[in-house]
């Protein structure tokens, strides 16, 4: 039956390029078979696989309530309906142009403007980076990408373009920090294979790691990409998530200085308001090149994923409401800041370590490395199906973000409420301390063959057993052994 698939559907229909094979929608597919629900379905996966920012949707819902005009489909805006319904111009609703670039220079803090005329819309990040891949580069040719990095890149740029990502290799002893040495290291093994390099792709800030690039690795990355006449693509859909010190840098401030050479021409951003509104379902995707030609072939290329003309007005109306954006942005951060530092907080009572610099985004980049087995990747995906099957939480492992270290674990925080955010710390907590007597077990096995006396860690280990969470018929990990 399959060869008489593959007869009868192209490479690509029966071609595994998409990646859902990967863990991280693997990880997926495990909680939309078990979703859990604090009444329904108490015992069932808590999605902490996906960045959705859902912490200020009542903001949101206020201004709609007020603001019903806004809306082709309401009393206040049905006299729009028409000409809205009949607008097809690829180019984009003019007001919702003109909105999206006054935004952007918001979130960067008024730093630097954006035009209008260089604006691209798209279904949301994903068409922009493939929008941005088939102009910029053909089949067989390669982008730069600093690891770890989102799964998502595989199938966005690689999938229907047929280009290649090439990975610069990143490190935890330095906070995974993008170096001048990796970016060269990287180009020239590309080289070596024979890959011709088009450009280089960065996340800023960073989706997995939730850290910003600063000014001086930002120069660094431009100067690179200038010397080696490679495209830049600067994918900025989480720059208003940064909660905490250090600010965030845009690209388009740091080819702005007077002492930045860089060849304009190779400079494009990917923005969307998925992250920074919260409306990844609304797909509201942009490129902004500074290479006309760029913005002219995508252009053309959008008409295969426009943005609807209703979304574009629903949104040119509530961007353009400068009071409630100003009052939304400054909300929303102390939000997530607020939620971030209860998450921290709740995994260090637990013993559980993060990336010390995070500061953005929607998620924490979790360390497990002292509980892997031994330090390989067959063991990190071990540790992260007990995560799942047992524990009944969906997290990312570092392995699907093509991190070069095993161990390290994405995890969402912005997308549940209070009592799930604290029903997840909970199953956390019970895991790390059943890791804890597994070791203290271990051990006194060794020291008992070796008939030695551990007075104290046998005390300590009958305490813990006799602990009522472990033997809470409720808990997720006791019934997984049942």
């Amino acid at each position: 039956m399959l060869s008489n698939q593959e007869n009868l559907l192209s490479k690509m229909a029966t071609g595994n390029g998409h990646g859902e094979d990967s863990p991280y929608f693997d990880g997926w597919k495990a909680y939309d078979s078990n979703p859990y629900h604090s009444k329904k379905n108490p015992h069932g996966v808590i999605q902490m696989g996906l960045a959705e920012n859902q912490l200020s949707f009542d903001l949101i819902e206020e201004w709609l309530l007020d603001n019903q005009k806004a809306s082709i489909c309401t009393n206040g805006g049905v006299s729009e309906f028409k000409d809205i319904a009949i607008f097809q111009d690829y180019h984009g609703l003019p007001e919702f142009r003109n909105a999206v670039a006054k935004f952007m220079a918001k979130v960067r803090g008024n730093r630097v403007t954006f035009n209008p005329d260089n604006i691209v819309m798209s279904g949301g990040a994903t068409g922009a980076h493939e929008t941005l891949a088939f102009c910029l580069a053909d089949p067989g040719a390669a982008f730069l990408v600093p690891t770890p990095y989102y799964p998502g890149f595989d199938r966005d740029l690689r999938w229907r373009t047929g280009i290649q990502l090439f990975p610069v290799v990143c490190e935890s002893s330095n906070d995974f920090k993008v170096t001048r040495e990796a970016l060269e290291a990287a180009y020239e093994r590309a080289q070596e294979a024979n890959i011709k390099v088009k450009g280089l792709l960065i996340n800023n800030p960073s989706n997995p790691l939730g850290i910003v690039l600063d000014r001086e690795t930002l120069r660094s990355i431009v100067t690179f990409i200038n010397e080696r006449n490679i495209h830049l693509v600067c994918d900025e859909i989480y720059a208003s998530t940064v909660f905490n010190q250090p600010n965030f840098v845009s690209i388009s401030e740091i080819i702005e200085e007077d002492n930045v050479q860089c060849n304009r021409d190779l400079v494009h951003i990917v923005y969307s308001l998925s992250k920074d509104m919260g409306f990844p379902g609304f797909r509201v995707g942009v490129i902004y090149s500074y290479n006309k030609a760029v913005v002219s072939c995508a252009r053309k290329m959008s008409s295969f994923g426009l943005v609807s003309t209703q979304t574009q007005y629903l949104i040119a109306a509530m961007l353009s409401d400068q009071e409630f954006i100003g009052r939304f942005l400054v909300e929303s951060r102390m939000r997530l800041a607020k939620r971030h530092r209860d998450f921290t907080w709740g995994l260090s009572q637990a013993g559980i370590k993060c990336l010390k610099s995070s500061n953005a985004g929607l998620f924490l980049w979790m360390d497990l490395r002292k509980l892997l087995e031994d330090q390989t990747f067959e063991a990190e995906m071990v540790l992260w199906r007990m995560i799942i099957k047992k524990v009944k939480l969906n997290v990312s492992p570092g392995s699907s973000f093509h991190c070069s270290e095993p161990g390290w674990f994405r995890v969402c925080f912005a997308n549940m409420d209070d009592k799930t955010m604290q029903e997840a710390l909970s199953r956390i907590k019970e895991f790390m301390l059943l890791q804890n007597v597994g070791s203290m077990a271990q051990t006194k096995r060794m020291f008992r063959q070796q008939s030695l006396i551990v007075s104290c860690s046998s005390s300590r280990f009958d305490e813990l057993m006799r602990s009522p969470c472990l033997r809470s018929p409720q808990s997720p990990l006791i019934r997984a052994t049942n």
